[in-house]
């Protein structure tokens, strides 16, 4: 597969969940096409090494607290004088039928995934305001479009992701800033303790016939990212080999 690549030289980003999987893939190519990369994650050695590989800074941040959230994007803006795009892609899972989740299960995969997504959109607000601009991509799931077993949780905020989507791109249009979703679906450690029979039986549903590979859901992010995609706001992108027609 060749380099889809769009120009993002003098462009700051963030992206939340950046120490491995589809964060780190979409900072890599954000990387790659000039723009300042800062990956973020709750992992602080993880995000670390992943940041030194890509020639990106890592920032440990835990997208559940205001304050830590708020003290990234002061230090992306004050080191490189601008925050251009947020991708709010952080997550967990805490599955479990919704008789058997706990309060605290719940409260935590809304916190990380729909509360990140809100935080870390509201921080970067005056800044993009300031610049009459800027691009805001949330990553939001299948689940959250069709619901699934045993993810009450994650797909409430992921549904929440979608409709948080549609409202800050209403508000923010005044601005010149845009704010779209993707709905990915790949091979990362979410799937991971799924077992192989299990897999290959759910790859039959994908039109496609597999899961991506992370570094597939880049293209897309680039673009909802670019100049050119400036004329779309309120997008929810599937990325999904057609699971969702």
């Amino acid at each position: 597969m060749g380099n889809i690549s769009f120009d993002f030289t003098g462009r700051t980003a963030i992206v939340t969940g950046g120490a491995r999987g589809i964060g780190l893939e979409i900072g890599r190519h954000l990387r790659a096409s000039g723009a300042a990369v800062y990956l973020a994650d709750i992992d602080e050695a993880a995000v670390g090494e992943a940041a030194a590989e890509i020639g990106a800074t890592g920032a440990r941040m835990d997208v559940s607290d205001s304050e830590d959230v708020e003290r990234v994007v002061a230090t992306a803006v004050e080191e490189t004088g601008r925050l251009d795009i947020v991708v709010n892609n952080a997550g967990l899972l805490r599955d479990g039928v919704l008789w058997k989740t706990s309060d605290a299960d719940w409260d935590l995969v809304q916190q990380v995934h729909l509360g990140g997504a809100f935080r870390l959109t509201r921080a970067a607000v005056p800044h993009f305001r300031a610049q009459s601009g800027g691009r805001v991509i949330n990553v939001t799931s299948y689940s959250g479009l069709h619901g699934n077993v045993g993810q009450a949780n994650y797909s409430a905020a992921k549904a929440g992701i979608i409709g948080f989507t549609k409202t800050a791109a209403k508000e923010l249009a005044r601005f010149g800033v845009t704010v779209n979703a993707i709905s990915p679906n790949a091979e990362t450690r979410m799937i991971a303790s799924i077992p192989a029979d299990k897999l290959a039986e759910l790859a039959t549903g994908i039109p496609l016939g597999r899961f991506a590979a992370p570094q597939e859901m880049c293209a897309a992010v680039g673009f909802l990212a670019s100049e050119e995609a400036g004329y779309i706001t309120g997008a929810v992108l599937p990325v999904d080999g057609g699971m969702s027609m």
